[in-house]
């Protein structure tokens, strides 16, 4: 009789929750071949207002992986091009990109200052004044990516909330940003290990 070991049990979510979750955003989100008007699913205000909260809340995630990119450099390879993304949808939201870029940049840069300079293991704000909110980058590599994924994650879950709220447009583009986030969670807590 031979001897079968048990099949080994992945932590952190399944590709088919993965899929299942995004499908199941697509299918909260509806489809539509028509535009979307003010008498579809909400008044174009509160529209213009999760827009513009969706694009400050991907814009504040931008400055926490430059943050990050800043306190552990060996972390580039992994984060700067999910970093690009968040930017992109910051942009895709009606947001600055390009000045969520431009910033990240001189954030970085005194976020590093400061980071030598405190000693402390967090990133301290204090050396540039635009830096003033930017958030404190823990000094060990895991509880950084970590902290990135629970942002990533409490952002996703956030999103996915606010679709049945959304006219159609804004919540596939909603749903669809949703499952980016939690797609860059996933990526994060696997590059934690």
């Amino acid at each position: 009789m031979p001897f079968t070991l048990p099949p080994r049990i992945p932590s952190g979510p399944r590709r088919r929750s993965l899929l299942a979750s995004a499908a199941g955003a697509a299918l909260l989100a509806g489809c539509s071949d028509s535009p979307d008007s003010a008498n579809t699913a909400g008044s174009p205000s509160a529209a213009d207002r999760a827009r513009a909260r969706a694009a400050r809340d991907s814009a504040a995630l931008a400055a926490r992986y430059a943050a990050a990119i800043a306190a552990h450099p060996a972390l580039a390879d992994l984060l700067r091009p999910l970093r690009t993304e968040v930017v992109r949808h910051t942009e895709a939201f009606g947001g600055s990109g390009q000045a969520s870029a431009s910033s990240s940049a001189s954030d970085s840069a005194s976020a590093s200052v400061s980071a030598s300079a405190d000693g402390g293991g967090r990133a301290s704000a204090s050396a540039h004044p635009s830096a003033s909110a930017s958030p404190a980058v823990p000094a060990d590599r895991k509880t950084a990516l970590s902290d990135l994924a629970a942002a990533e994650r409490a952002l996703a879950d956030r999103r996915t909330k606010a679709l049945l709220e959304l006219p159609g447009e804004l919540a596939r583009l909603m749903a669809s940003i949703a499952a980016a986030g939690a797609a860059h969670a996933f990526l994060l807590t696997e590059g934690a290990k």
